[in-house]
């Protein structure tokens, strides 16, 4: 059946509790008995159902009914289980968004660069079936955020089915406070996907044990001076990175000359002459104090295919759908500003259809060919870091580089990619409505794995 749509309603009484719908759906839900429970994130609320002459696909809840589940009054349009043994009909998905971001309660609430996303994926779920609200994890069960009439509102909100977590720091995801947060949620048995932040070293030690990989995945090691010894005298570029970097911040690049080497990088505090050339010693000496301490690897330069002699590569997003399998929702070539090495949006760099980034290398139809090379390298690495890391993985962004021989290599892989690729046009893109999927059936299988109620 599709979703039922819950109709508030004026009620006399404000002490019944009961619900009204036609007799055709009271036939078609197939219940035993007119006194049933109605279950709707969490919050279990017995009601009698009163059967009136009125649209089948409809539910009308009387306005006092709202303020027992902790809802705004409104429409909603709820998809449904039915656990006849329990009388208990779910209506749902409540969906959380958690997130971290300041709030000062005088202004709307802004949840910084994911704040149009969280926009997107309310509309996808009003559109599909469901209720979707922002919430921080240290406000977890006494406030959240929905949007109504165009803006963010606070408000105290039932606990939600499923958790999407979009939190913005890898510091906050190991604080206490967080950790507390998710032996709440064990105990509520509400499952969390999108689960965390990965470092690149973990990711790199799960691929690289798959033999069929090794051909896409350049070398890489933890930085130590030795294997930087090592890896300048092997290659003519590499790359050093923070194990638990993003965004393209904080990398150096190293190019080899003849008398020494070259040195950029993508520090935002620091500055360097990129033509200097500099000795080895010379290199490690100005790399070490930035490293702070800090774990980072050293990365194989592969000789990329550029755009216009800027660099590229291509995000290829990956969601699990709603049958729980992988499939690439989009696929992006990011051309990097004219003065960066990195290609990241959030360094200035550009977006485009990889079909027009490519066909100024190749061919229309041997580029169509590469692109679905990709995606099944795409796929299989999801497959992989799904299979090998704890908790729910259900969205990956993977970075693929085309070499100039037309090879696919596998540069890195993000557990919460970026959702800032916009197009100007307010629609739901197929990455948001594959993550809207998976919640929705995380949702209903944490539902019918619930014991007696």
């Amino acid at each position: 059946m599709p979703p039922i749509s819950i109709v508030p309603m004026k009620s006399a009484d404000r002490t019944e509790i009961y619900v009204q719908m036609s007799l055709q759906l009271f036939k078609q839900l197939q219940f035993e008995a007119r006194d049933i429970k109605i279950c709707i994130g969490k919050i279990l609320v017995k009601v009698n159902i009163q059967t009136v002459d009125m649209a089948s696909n409809e539910i009308h809840f009387p306005k006092h009914l709202f303020q027992y589940f902790c809802l705004p009054i409104q429409q909603y349009k709820f998809h449904f289980y039915l656990k006849k043994e329990n009388h208990v009909l779910f209506l749902g998905p409540i969906i959380g968004l958690v997130t971290d971001f300041k709030y000062k309660g005088d202004n709307e609430p802004h949840f910084g660069s994911i704040h149009s996303f969280c926009e997107e994926i309310h509309h996808g779920v009003s559109e599909n079936g469901g209720f979707l609200y922002v919430f921080t994890y240290p406000e977890f069960s006494t406030l959240g955020y929905f949007f109504d009439s165009g803006k963010w509102k606070p408000a105290q909100l039932p606990h939600p089915d499923v958790i999407y977590n979009r939190i913005h720091s890898r510091r906050a995801e190991f604080s206490n406070e967080y950790h507390l947060f998710r032996l709440r949620l064990a105990e509520l048995s509400i499952p969390i996907f999108n689960d965390r932040f990965l470092s690149k070293w973990e990711v790199h030690e799960h691929l690289i044990l798959e033999n069929h990989l090794h051909p896409f995945i350049p070398e890489t090691n933890i930085f130590t001076k030795d294997h930087l010894s090592a890896f300048l005298t092997k290659y003519e570029t590499i790359f050093i990175k923070p194990v638990h970097g993003s965004q393209g911040r904080n990398i150096f690049k190293l190019v080899k000359e003849q008398t020494g080497f070259k040195l950029d990088s993508s520090f935002t505090s620091y500055s360097v002459n990129k033509e200097v050339i500099l000795s080895f010693e010379e290199i490690y000496q100005h790399i070490k104090p930035l490293l702070n301490n800090r774990i980072y690897i050293i990365q194989q330069g592969i000789p990329l295919l550029t755009y216009q002699a800027r660099g590229m590569d291509y995000r290829v997003l990956c969601h699990k759908n709603k049958q729980n399998n992988w499939i690439v929702t989009s696929v992006v070539a990011r051309i990097s500003a004219e003065d960066e090495f990195v290609s990241n949006i959030a360094r200035g760099g550009d977006i485009m259809s990889p079909i027009n980034a490519l066909k100024d290398n190749i061919s229309i139809r041997d580029a169509k060919l590469l692109i679905s090379q990709m995606k099944e390298l795409a796929i299989e690495t999801a497959l992989i870091i799904e299979r090998k890391t704890s908790g729910i993985t259900g969205e990956l962004g993977i970075d693929v580089g085309i070499d100039k021989d037309g090879k696919p290599w596998l540069i890195e892989v993000n557990s919460k990619p970026s959702k800032s690729f916009e197009d100007g046009q307010m629609k739901i893109r197929p990455s948001a409505k594959a993550i809207i999927q998976f919640c929705t059936k995380l949702a209903f299988d944490s539902t019918e794995e619930t014991g007696d109620l």
